[in-house]
């Protein structure tokens, strides 16, 4: 057998030692513990630029800027802390390492909403982005508990909750903003404490001793979990596949807005029900269509047609001449949602199972490092098209760049996968 083959045999299954696994209470905690988070980040989301505007005495421009820094430093710290945690867990196991992020997320948050100066509330959001990094925990304890053929299901359904946060979320925090500002704050520390005291008591912990790696220091820097995508060939491959996804994601969340006032003429009304649409969709897809798509179709085929529906759907933004066209798109980019779950659980049936918190730390890692060079990217992209200097006025510039990135992810994924099934035939029964 390949030592493909072998990597695969060794870490395809769960484990009969595992007394987790099939831990339906356990799995509703994960869950629980995702969407929480991700509705804690969508609540003060349409504040936080209103508060970073309120300390800066109501000047739009500087508050713009700042707003920039913000965005950079928390996904900075993503980048940096997202391997930590998770080559922590691989060490110390998942339980405490969830339960210290919730409630450190939970304490950040009065922190931030206590926060008397800009400078305070900074360090409130590199705090944030240091102890929102119990994602990449969160998926290594679906890995523990899940068998490899029901993985991708169980990861379309963590896109689900992520889906589930961004969609209420960014409402909830609209409504309570209008009350106070730091109200949204009040509600997401109350969120993220109450998840810490419910796995408390709730959570059992997924990774026994004996399967614990006994040393993580090494790898819980971001080079370090970096240096595991490279280990070998097909998940070196599958990791460019993955950045590429991550980057062309950054266009949709962060020139959506300005692409839709400045092409359509959108009012603040109308993108808000446009990116609850793309929530919506996004969760249909990831909660309910994933798990038997893949299931039916396997993971290779899920990730190929999952990335041709996101260059369908990027290339449909960027023709669009009309609102209803840019709508029309969005179911495409919402089955694009089946191409991120099949190329994880590709990746982790290719790590052993003393690796899998480093594994997810690393995904995560470089989803940080996307969400730190995305906006820059995308941003520029746009203002150049649309400038009055431009030689050709290309305002769906981005969404060509996007579709441009998927296909180059596509043609990766083809290479990569189809390399991986030869190497299979070819090993001896």
């Amino acid at each position: 057998m390949t030592q493909a083959g072998r990597t695969v045999a060794s870490s395809g299954a769960t484990g009969p030692e595992n007394p987790v696994t099939g831990s339906r209470a356990a799995f509703v905690f994960i869950i629980v513990t995702v969407t929480l988070d991700f509705l804690a980040f969508g609540i003060i989301a349409p504040v936080l630029p209103n508060l970073i505007i309120a300390f800066e005495g109501g000047n739009m421009a500087k508050a713009a800027a700042v707003t920039g820094y913000f965005g950079f430093a928390w996904n900075l710290m993503q980048f940096l802390f997202l391997p930590v945690l998770g080559a922590w867990s691989d060490r110390f196991g998942r339980r405490p390492v969830i339960l210290i992020s919730c409630l450190g997320l939970g304490l950040d948050y009065i922190f931030m909403a206590m926060a008397p100066s800009l400078r305070w509330l900074f360090v409130g959001r590199l705090i944030s982005g240091i102890t929102a990094s119990n994602v990449s925990t969160a998926f290594a304890y679906i890995t523990d508990i899940t068998a490899p053929a029901e993985r991708a299901k169980k990861f379309g359904m963590l896109g689900a909750a992520f889906g589930v946060g961004f969609v209420v979320g960014p409402a909830v925090g609209g409504l309570l903003g209008q009350i106070n500002l730091r109200a949204p704050f009040w509600a997401a520390a109350v969120l993220s404490l109450a998840n810490f005291f419910y796995g408390l008591f709730v959570l059992p912990e997924s990774l026994p001793k004996e399967r614990r790696s006994e040393s993580a220091w090494h790898m819980a820097n971001p080079l370090g979990s970096l240096t595991l995508l490279r280990s070998h060939p097909e998940l070196a491959g599958l990791s460019i596949v993955v950045f590429l996804y991550y980057l062309a994601h950054q266009a949709l969340q962060n020139v959506f807005v300005l692409y839709t006032e400045y092409r359509f003429g959108w009012n603040t009304k109308s993108v808000g029900i446009s990116l609850a649409l793309v929530g919506v969709c996004a969760v249909i897809v990831s909660g309910g269509m994933v798990g038997p798509y893949v299931k039916k179709v396997g993971e290779r085929i899920g990730l190929v047609t999952g990335l041709l529906w996101g260059v369908l759907g990027f290339a449909g933004f960027a023709l669009a001449w009309k609102g209803w066209q840019m709508l029309a798109a969005i179911p495409f980019i919402a089955l694009w949602g089946v191409a991120g779950p099949s190329v994880q659980s590709l990746m982790s049936q290719r790590v052993d199972p003393t690796s899998q918190g480093k594994l997810q730390g690393a995904i995560n890692s470089l989803r940080a490092l996307t969400g730190m060079l995305g906006p820059l990217l995308f941003t520029q992209v746009f203002s150049a098209a649309i400038s009055p200097t431009a030689r050709i006025h290309l305002p769906g510039a981005p969404y060509y760049l996007a579709a441009a990135l998927l296909t180059c992810s596509l043609v990766m994924s083809v290479v990569v996968t189809r390399g991986v099934v030869v190497a299979k035939r070819a090993a001896p029964a």
